[in-house]
């Protein structure tokens, strides 16, 4: 095993991304998911449309004219983006949600609590509840925590044919994303990931406005845990208070209809 790297992460490349679904499937191999019926109403090839418990990257795509009127296709991968600061950590009071030795946000299902606060916390609505289960618990990319971990790429990258996708040192990847940028004109002069949230591993260049791929661009460049902080220290109390006031309503509720069938009985 490799020495733990918690600076690990992903440049992944609008420009050079060809839709072929590769890193989709690839990741359904290693992590043994299921397959679903894709929604084929909107997307052009087929692909599964929507982050699930069984789908943890997906691709999609969005369609414009360029000046001369023909169709222009770019394609987005999405999956967790592995925030340096996750705001879903910061609200799992189960403990199952957290940073391992390599850098990825993971999550224990044994541990989740099924309380879906960070399904509410997350900016980018990627943790997904296993809905159809009797003991349901949150899923989502793990990063190839264990691939990392033996000095491997992540799943996705290693299978990607354009190169689309790169793996490695987070400062590194950064590096190459403004250096690409700095040579062509066309890309967007950003990289998303960089400040969004307090910093993500998962980077993105494009030559299309973040927003038009389906990309959040409301999100505040101070780490969400900032805001959430002054918020937390209530969780035990609400989630404590609010069993013992629905405990309470209850047993008065059941006293009151035996004192009313005692009233009934008396007439």
């Amino acid at each position: 095993m490799t020495e733990a790297n918690t600076n690990r992460g992903v440049l992944f490349d609008v420009k050079q991304c060809i839709g072929c679904g590769s890193c989709t499937v690839a990741c359904k191999l290693w992590n043994d998911l299921g397959y679903e019926k894709p929604d084929v109403a909107g997307n052009a090839h087929g692909f599964d449309v929507e982050l699930t418990d069984k789908n943890w990257t997906i691709v999609t795509y969005n369609r414009e004219k360029d000046a001369n009127g023909k169709d222009v296709l770019r394609f987005l991968k999405n999956q967790c983006m592995h925030c340096k600061e996750p705001a879903c950590i910061s609200v799992c009071f189960a403990h199952a949600l957290y940073i391992d030795e390599n850098g990825a946000v993971v999550c224990d299902p044994a541990k989740c609590a099924g309380c879906r606060y960070c399904m509410i916390a997350c900016p980018y609505s990627v943790p997904k509840y296993e809905w159809d289960k009797v003991f349901p618990s949150i899923q989502k990319c793990q990063m190839c925590d264990s691939k990392i971990a033996a000095g491997e790429a992540t799943s996705c990258s290693a299978v990607c044919p354009t190169g689309a996708l790169t793996f490695g040192d987070r400062d590194e990847l950064l590096a190459l994303a403004k250096k690409k940028i700095a040579a062509d004109p066309s890309y967007v002069n950003h990289v998303y990931g960089e400040t969004e949230g307090g910093g993500t591993r998962w980077l993105y260049i494009s030559d299309v406005p973040f927003e038009k791929l389906g990309l959040p661009i409301n999100v505040p460049n101070t780490p969400i845990n900032d805001y959430l902080h002054g918020y937390l220290k209530y969780t035990p109390v609400v989630f404590l208070g609010g069993g013992a006031l629905f405990a309470a309503l209850s047993i008065y509720t059941k006293r009151r209809a035996k004192v009313a069938g005692h009233g009934e009985g008396d007439e």
